[in-house]
């Protein structure tokens, strides 16, 4: 298993240490102990170009997930690369402010949001998968900050 985290952006300085230990902590609490993942972190320029390339969508966006094996069952206990997930350290510092949090905060929790997308979770199908997105994010953003309560205006 492992996690493969890359900072791409000019300015933002992250703990590579940290970051990676608290994802391990979360894959492994999912049951993905031999998992792959791959992190980049980066600013809006170089999200907005993937969005645009990926989603047709020309604006910057906080996560970005690409599944590496969309349609085959992620719950088999081989090791398997998850897929990758790209994130701006601009958006990501803005939102924190917005939903309470520190930098690192912020990070993880976009990071547990890219992280379910790979997994299968998708909160614009349904309501219900909306509610249990959200209950696993909560859940998962209380496992490595257990003094930390997301507020309302997170709407992950």
């Amino acid at each position: 298993m492992g996690v493969l985290l890359r900072n791409d952006h000019p300015d933002i300085n992250i703990d590579y240490h940290d970051i990676e230990n608290m994802i391990l902590k979360i894959m492994y609490h999912l049951g993905c102990p031999n998992q792959e993942v791959s992190i980049l972190l980066t600013g809006d320029k170089d999200i907005r170009r993937l969005n645009q390339e990926f989603r047709s969508i020309d604006q910057p966006t906080d996560v970005l997930s690409f599944p590496q094996n969309p349609d085959e069952d992620l719950c088999i206990p081989e090791e398997i690369i998850l897929g990758d997930i790209a994130i701006s350290l601009d958006i990501a510092k803005a939102q924190a402010k917005e939903h309470g949090l520190d930098f690192k905060e912020e990070i993880i929790l976009l990071l547990i949001h890219g992280i379910l997308h790979l997994l299968g979770y998708d909160h614009e199908i349904s309501e219900h998968e909306e509610t249990k997105m959200r209950n696993k994010t909560r859940e998962l953003f209380k496992l490595v900050f257990p003094e930390r309560m997301l507020t309302d205006s997170c709407n992950y």
